[in-house]
């Protein structure tokens, strides 16, 4: 499968990378050539395999989520000291910009 520049300047588009001519003409190939290499892939017969979602045999370890402490004393010292607050939220700077 051989993607256009249009694709590429798509894909560029949504990835927000800005791209020259030549690095353009550079990933159409290098990212047809990808796109290929998974044709190949799925041609290959899996029939016979058993289906997996993963191999190592791990699993996650969780554990309730239960509070240590409920020193009140502790929490409205902490509270007093933080600069911002709404009520008895602590105010930050955002994570994530819009």
């Amino acid at each position: 499968m051989k993607l256009t520049k249009e694709q590429i300047e798509q894909i560029a588009t949504l990835a927000r990378l800005e791209l020259s001519e030549a690095e353009k003409e550079q990933y159409a190939t290098q990212l047809s050539s990808v796109l290929e290499y998974i044709d190949m892939l799925n041609e290959v017969d899996t029939s016979s395999v058993e289906e997996t979602c993963q191999v190592t045999g791990l699993e996650d370890v969780v554990r309730e989520d239960v509070v240590v402490s409920t020193d009140e004393e502790t929490r409205q010292k902490l509270l007093t000291a933080f600069p911002e607050k709404v009520g008895n939220l602590l105010k930050v700077k955002a994570v994530f910009d819009n």
